[in-house]
This record gives structure tokens, sequence and C-alpha cells, in this order.
């Protein structure tokens, strides 16, 4: 009896879709049999081998994207039942239904739920969110971070750049050019490298420029909402400080 139950019951999907880049969007609404330990994923998953709607008309497979399926990629963010999210840590059993699926609004839509990160990538390029290194032969080890600067770097490294924390702020929209929590924060664990400290002081002019570290409004959804944990919000208390400094050492060098 209870593998008849379980068989009978049904998940209902209202998903956002846009065909084009800039055509309107609108929603469709799908409805899968249950199959117990389902995430938004393996529905989508469903839903693309076979694209019937509620109505039982045949439309086109759903286009998302995903990498990983561990919650490491951040390709599959997503916003359902209006929190921006990982498609792949969405368990079915714990959304309320009907399960509400729209595309993150912070970046343009390509088709569907794919979106074009683009601003969150050229925020990172902005602040050279890497550690240069001068040719490819080997440079021998590097010197070794304290431990207590290690753990609290490590933590930093975790971004996996879903562009989670870009949808939640209020202050990263069409109308801004912030640079956003993550870029931020890349710069605190940069600079905090002993070979990335070399462009430190890089790092901190560009965050003092236009649409830096000022855009900050301190709301905080940031770090609410980051699926891996991170204190973006102390990475963000710390280069205010930071940058502070650095602009006072500017006017007194002048």
């Amino acid at each position: 009896m209870a593998q008849t139950t379980t068989a009978a019951k049904k998940v209902k999907f209202m998903i956002t879709r846009q065909d084009q880049p800039d055509s309107a969007p609108y929603t469709e609404e799908f409805e899968l049999s249950y199959r117990p330990g389902m995430n938004v994923i393996s529905a989508l998953m469903e839903i693309q081998r076979n694209p019937v709607n509620h109505d039982g008309k045949q439309t086109t497979p759903v286009c998302w994207e995903s990498n990983c399926l561990e919650e490491v990629c951040g390709a599959c963010s997503m916003v359902i039942n209006g929190k921006p999210r990982q498609a792949c840590a969405a368990l079915i059993d714990k959304l309320e239904q009907p399960i509400r699926i729209e595309p993150m609004k912070t970046f343009p839509v390509v088709r569907d739920l794919v979106i074009d990160r683009s601003r969150m990538f050229n925020a990172l390029k902005r602040v050279k969110a890497w550690i240069p290194i001068d040719g490819t032969y080997d440079l021998g080890p590097g010197p070794r971070m304290p431990e207590k600067k290690r753990q609290w770097a490590y933590e930093l490294s975790k971004c996996m750049t879903c562009g989670v924390c870009l949808e939640a702020c209020p202050n990263v929209n069409e109308k801004t050019n912030f640079i956003g929590p993550a870029a931020i924060s890349q710069v605190r664990l940069f600079n905090s490298h002993p070979t990335g400290e070399m462009n430190k002081e890089e790092r901190l002019e560009a965050l003092m420029e236009d649409g830096g570290i000022e855009g900050c409004g301190n709301s905080q959804n940031c770090v609410r909402s980051c699926p891996k944990g991170i204190p973006l919000t102390t990475s963000i208390a710390e280069m205010n400080k930071q940058t502070t400094k650095h602009m006072f050492k500017r006017w007194l060098s002048v």
C-alpha cells in the first residue's frame, strides 16, 4: 500500500521561462511523479527527457546549467520558492508546493534558467582575483602562511562564484555598478596570500573606484544567503578598514 501511495504522489513545478534574452518571460507548469530523494536538478532532468507540460502539451525542454551536482561548482544557481540557492542541494521533500523556479534577476537571462554571469566575472577581473606567477617553470615551495591565518583564508576560498550573494544584495542591480560582496571578499583572500600581497595596493585601489566598496549598504543579505557560509560581511568590514588606511596613506604621501 505504501508503494502505491508513493507512486501516485505528484510534484508540481511552476517554472519561469524565457525563449530569448530580449523576449518576455512566461510561466509554464509541469507535474512529475514523486520519487524519494528527488532534488530540483533531477526534476529538471526528467522534464528535459519528457517535455510535456501540465496541460499535456509537448513543449521545448527547459534550459538550465549544472555541473558538479554536489554544491561545489555554483553553476546551478536559481531562485527556488523565492530564495536564491543551488538547485542540486534543493531537496523536493523540503520544499513547499507548488515549487516555483525562476532565474536569478541580478543577471541577464540567456534562456529559461540560464543566466549571463559576466557582471560577477568582470568584477573579479577588476580586482585581479588571482595569484600572479612569473613563468610556468617550477619556482619551488612558496612561503608558508601562519596556521591561524590559513584557517580563515580557507573559509574565503570556498567561494564557488555561484552569484547567490549578488542576487540577494539589494545594491546589485541594473541601476548600479556595485562590484558586489564576492569580489570584495576575494580581495581580502588574495591580499592575505604571501605572493598575492604583491598586488595588494592595486586591488585596494580597484575597491576605491566608483562602484567599489562604497556601494555596500550593509544589508547583510549576502552572508545570510551564502550557501558556503562565507563570512562576507566580515570581509567587507575588513576591506573597508584597509581601503580607509590606504586612502590616508596616499594622502600623506602627496
